[in-house]
């Protein structure tokens, strides 16, 4: 992953006037930011400002300047915004699907104590933690608040997996804990995961490993059961400074920590299984970064800093045309993102097991996708946007593949017919026959539950 600076979203200020937070919307569509003023700005796609909205505080008496904004989240639909105050409240602001819409406030939660950071991982679930060590709940559907667990340390920071359904909160003390909503099937271990040498305000949760990094000038990628996996060290480098914030991609499969005038990038190498340093992006007087959000197509990186700077970067391991037709942009090892010059539209390919992509292509009259990892095949329809990956063994790219059904890929490989449905991530079905037309192929799929049936 190399990283290249775009543009300069927010002009920095000659003094201290921190980005306190900022987020991505999952549409990929708009993209917040918040300083010290508790003033949130809304940027399009392209970074340009559009529309703004100010916060304002739990209780009016205090004044306006009462507070801080410390976090805050797009909801799944990308049509509303919570944010996080240390005036012991989180309201959820709806703006809306188009720009200048009223933004209005649909949900508030009050505390005991004031909020230090937030996510918004599912449909009417908040997570956030509390100075008083608590991880809690809201529910924007119940408008209620729940504690998920409690320690007696300041939580300093939270980070989700790569789904989103489980999450790590790292304390003042440095201890790490890991919940889960769901384990997926993974059986890891829940409860407190770790103690790091130094509260861990840099946590990140990459495919492989957990990633903290703080004040000591030590990075640590630490195993799926706490144990020390690497240790890079800038302890002895006397332009290094500590490190305060961290951004995984959305493969999981890299990680940016930022600091003083630095932005350290690493990416996961399967086949070593190990964390690979990039070349760092250094820009002078960029001063401390308080803020990292990463787009969810993986394409752009933003960082905030301490003197009210927000600067955008491209994320790109590799780019390439094909056909002269299509931009094939590798922002992860496991995800490409299709442009289709002539049109501007967009797909997100991406291997949901984090293999490897190996090649894409463009196929039947340039609408289907077609990519290879080591274990799976990659299959999606440009013109619905249905993408699916199915478990399949390479054959050396011998298979063959017949796109004149609109709903369902027909893939001949060693006198085996397989069937595949747009969207879907199980095979349809498969039959043996020796000879393959797709003229000769009655194919009627009458319902995703009820079955198919092919005549030949």
């Amino acid at each position: 992953m190399q990283l290249k600076h775009l543009k300069t979203l927010l002009t920095p200020q000659e003094g201290a006037a921190k980005v306190t937070c900022m987020t991505w919307a999952p549409n990929n569509g708009k993209f917040a930011v918040c300083t010290v003023d508790r003033v949130v700005l809304l940027y399009d796609e392209q970074g340009e400002k559009r529309d703004k909205f100010s916060t304002k505080p739990a209780d009016s008496k205090y004044g306006k300047k009462s507070y801080v904004v410390k976090a805050m989240a797009f909801s799944p639909d990308s049509t509303k915004i919570a944010i996080a105050q240390t005036d012991n409240i989180i309201y959820v602001y709806k703006i809306g699907e188009e720009w200048g819409e009223k933004k209005v406030i649909c949900n508030k939660f009050v505390q005991t104590s004031a909020l230090t950071c937030l996510l918004w991982p599912a449909e009417h679930a908040i997570v956030f933690g509390l100075t008083e060590g608590k991880v809690r709940l809201a529910n924007t559907k119940t408008n209620k608040s729940s504690t998920v667990y409690g320690t007696d340390s300041y939580v300093v920071s939270l980070t989700s997996n790569v789904s989103g359904k489980g999450m790590l909160s790292g304390h003042a003390d440095g201890t790490v804990v890991r919940y889960f909503f769901d384990d997926e099937g993974s059986g890891e271990s829940q409860g407190k995961l770790l103690t790091h040498p130094c509260p861990p305000y840099a946590l990140a949760w990459g495919t492989n490993s957990i990633i903290v990094a703080g004040c000591d000038k030590k990075i640590v990628a630490y195993g799926r059961e706490g144990h020390i996996q690497q240790t890079f060290d800038y302890s002895r480098d006397r332009s290094e400074k500590e490190f305060t914030v961290a951004a995984t991609s959305p493969s999981g499969q890299s990680v940016v920590i930022g600091s003083y005038d630095r932005l350290r990038v690493f990416n996961w190498g399967p086949r070593k299984g190990a964390w690979d340093e990039a070349s760092p992006k250094e820009i002078p007087n960029l001063y401390t970064i308080t803020a990292l959000a990463w787009k969810k197509d993986g394409s752009r990186l933003c960082a905030g800093t301490l003197c009210g700077g927000v600067e955008q970067f491209d994320c790109c391991l590799r780019r390439s045309i094909y056909k002269n037709k299509f931009e094939m942009t590798y922002v992860g090892l496991s995800q490409v993102i299709v442009k289709n010059l002539s049109t501007g539209m967009r797909v997100v390919l991406k291997s949901h097991y984090g293999y490897e992509i190996d090649e894409v292509k463009i196929m039947g009259k340039d609408r289907y996708l077609v990519g290879h990892t080591s274990d799976t095949l990659l299959l999606g329809d440009l013109a619905s946007n249905k993408l699916s990956e199915v478990a399949w063994q390479g054959s050396g790219g011998n298979e063959k593949f017949f796109f004149e059904n609109e709903t369902v890929c027909m893939i001949f490989n060693a006198g085996e017919l397989t069937l595949v449905e747009y969207g879907s991530n199980d095979i349809l079905g498969s039959v043996r026959t020796e000879f393959m037309n797709p003229h000769l192929i009655r194919l009627a799929l009458t319902s995703w539950w009820a079955g198919w049936w092919a005549a030949v």
